[in-house]
């Protein structure tokens, strides 16, 4: 059986792309296509949960385990992993709250918990929370396990607020928006970055989750009509041309570089 390979620090370069514009677009979409795609998949496409799970799960499994073996940042395996633990952090939530019969109260605020937890231990033992070191193993495993935490409780915070809170899912974009610009504007004026970056990553969660509904829902719910499938292909659409023009931006880059 083949073994990841050991992990010296010296060996890598960091996993996680620049924090830029183009990172913010990807991840928002990559959000709201976890809430479209998994609906589209279990409803329209007739998987139903059980299989839409598994499938999901074992794509997941397999593209963390390619994205382990890197030692830099690479585009398409990265932002492929995104999107799977957008899809499987949704279906996380759905169990608990359809599944289960779990209040949102109860799944928003364990996964709160759990998160907070998370990253106390993370700290603890590498003193960073900064995604511009993930450069060890364990750094990578405690980041994809916060990232998979921050997608399963912004699913249940946004549905929190848009359902069970009765915000709809217009105000709840712009309401979940709106905390997304205060944490932007915070860290402009010389808030904690790695507080703020955080902030932000897990307030899009539930802003893609309400865009997606207020996209995909029939207007008698509140939404735009448009469907699971539409959303989905749309979006993942311009995620692929986004992340094709990294992929080639880099190998670009590192074609240029002089010989040593």
């Amino acid at each position: 059986m083949n073994k990841l390979p050991a992990t010296r620090s010296s060996d890598w370069v960091n996993k996680v792309p620049e924090v830029t514009l183009s990172f913010w677009i990807i991840k928002i979409m990559s959000t709201t296509v976890g809430e479209t795609g998994a609906d589209f998949l279990a409803v329209n496409a007739g998987w139903g949960q059980g299989i839409t799970r598994t499938v999901m799960g074992v794509l997941l499994a397999l593209a963390l385990f390619a994205q382990l073996r890197t030692r830099r940042y690479a585009p398409c395996s990265y932002w492929l992993t995104v999107v799977l633990v957008s899809v499987v952090g949704t279906q996380i939530t759905d169990l608990l709250t359809d599944g289960l019969g779990v209040s949102l109260y109860v799944s928003t605020s364990v996964f709160a918990v759990a998160l907070a937890a998370i990253f106390f231990v993370w700290y603890r033992i590498e003193r960073t929370l900064s995604i511009h070191d993930i450069v060890t193993r364990s750094r990578e495993l405690f980041y994809w396990t916060a990232i998979l935490c921050t997608f399963a409780l912004g699913t249940a915070a946004g549905d929190l607020a848009t359902e069970a809170l009765g915000l709809g899912f217009a105000w709840g974009a712009v309401a979940f928006g709106a905390l997304i610009g205060i944490s932007y504007a915070a860290w402009r004026i010389g808030g904690n970055a790695v507080l703020f970056f955080w902030t932000a990553y897990i307030l899009t969660r539930p802003f893609g989750a309400a865009l997606g509904d207020l996209l995909t829902q029939a207007r008698t719910y509140g939404g735009l009509g448009m469907g699971a499938m539409w959303t989905s292909t749309v979006f993942l659409s311009v995620i692929v041309m986004l992340v094709a023009a990294a992929q080639v931006g880099m190998s670009t880059s590192r074609s240029a570089r002089p010989t040593e």
